[in-house]
């Protein structure tokens, strides 16, 4: 597996049906996964899209939000809720493209068609199947049309260059599980695996790199110690000297007693090579959801970490529309930078 890729087009390519079929009647093993994994060229390629309305440079201050849009259901929703901060950039997870629980819509292109930006979407998962019981009700269609979900980045500037980078290939959700998160994972196969996207964006200050993340859920301590640890390699290779900030859903303190965050080895991890963590406001980032109507518990599974930047202050902006409906199972942060 390579550390980084930087193949992108207009649309990723679909599964045919016979590639479909093929995973569907395919042995639920790491070995079979991998192969099936690398004869999927969605897997390896980025989706580039969006048009920008604002070409002004981003300054050396700038704002950044992440938020993971557990799937995505209500695009126009969600773009006006972080239109209120402002951000230059916005690191996006859980995003669906051709899923009937979302209407089939691309959710990235959506929410960057509303907020006038560019963005870079990389697929985590082809689903196999239509999602949960409750996203079995809300789905207009009995099938996906392309069964993508995914990271994105967005960005008010047009990137420079921008990568995937797969933290793991070996079927964590495709193999047959007896694991914490088995019932979902047996029931719901997918074939994919964790990732983070890239993206190097010109400031007046100089070029930077942004990352959008999502880490295992259906894992311990040390494999995401390993996820953390194989980023930040590939953002030495693809990025190397720049400034960075890499943001998103950590799923920290997941499968760990109490569900303490502070029991997570990557905070040490990052900080050795020179990360740091100042710039995330106190509180939890998990709320109930129409999606998630009874969740773990109260998590703080949601983060910044940044090299070269000072930190200007962050907040944590419940997950409401003005009509406090719920848009998604995590709040949105947003964080205020200064290039050094």
């Amino acid at each position: 597996m390579k550390l980084f890729e930087t193949g992108s087009c207009h649309d990723l390519p679909r599964v045919t049906a016979g590639l479909a079929e093929r995973i569907s009647k395919a042995e639920r093993t790491s070995s079979t996964h991998r192969v099936l994994f690398d004869s999927m060229a969605a897997m390896h390629n980025l989706e580039l899209g969006g048009e920008l309305v604002d070409r002004g440079q981003i300054g050396r201050e700038l704002t950044i939000a992440a938020w993971n849009l557990e799937r995505c259901l209500y695009p126009e929703q969600s773009a006006d809720l972080l239109r209120k901060s402002t951000p230059d950039i916005v690191l996006v997870s859980e995003m669906d493209n051709g899923m009937a629980r979302t209407h089939q819509r691309n959710t990235t292109r959506a929410l960057a068609d509303n907020l006038g930006m560019r963005y870079a979407f990389g697929l985590e998962f082809f689903e196999m199947d239509l999602g949960s019981d409750i996203e079995r009700n809300l789905a207009a269609d009995d099938f996906n049309e392309k069964g993508w979900h995914g990271n994105a980045v967005l960005a008010r500037a047009e990137p420079i260059a921008c990568a995937l980078i797969r933290l793991d290939d070996h079927g964590q959700w495709f193999c047959l599980d007896d694991g914490p998160d088995a019932d979902q994972i047996n029931q719901q196969p997918r074939v994919g695996g964790r990732n983070a996207v890239a993206m190097i964006l010109p400031t007046q200050a100089g070029n930077i790199c942004v990352v959008s993340t999502h880490l295992e859920s259906n894992a311990g301590i040390s494999a995401r110690q390993s996820q953390m640890e194989r980023l930040m390699a590939a953002l030495d290779g693809f990025a190397p000297g720049l400034p960075v900030i890499i943001g998103g859903d950590l799923n920290t303190g997941n499968n760990i007693e109490g569900l303490d965050w502070q029991k997570e080895s990557l905070f040490a991890a990052a900080e050795r090579h020179d990360y740091d963590w100042s710039n995330n406001a106190d509180g939890y980032t998990t709320r109930k959801s129409l999606l998630t109507p009874d969740p773990k518990g109260k998590m703080k599974l949601d983060w910044f970490c940044s090299r070269g930047f000072e930190a200007l202050g962050a907040e944590i902006i419940p997950a409401l529309d003005h009509s406090n409906k719920v848009l998604s199972d995590h709040d949105l942060i947003v964080g205020r930078f200064s290039q050094l």
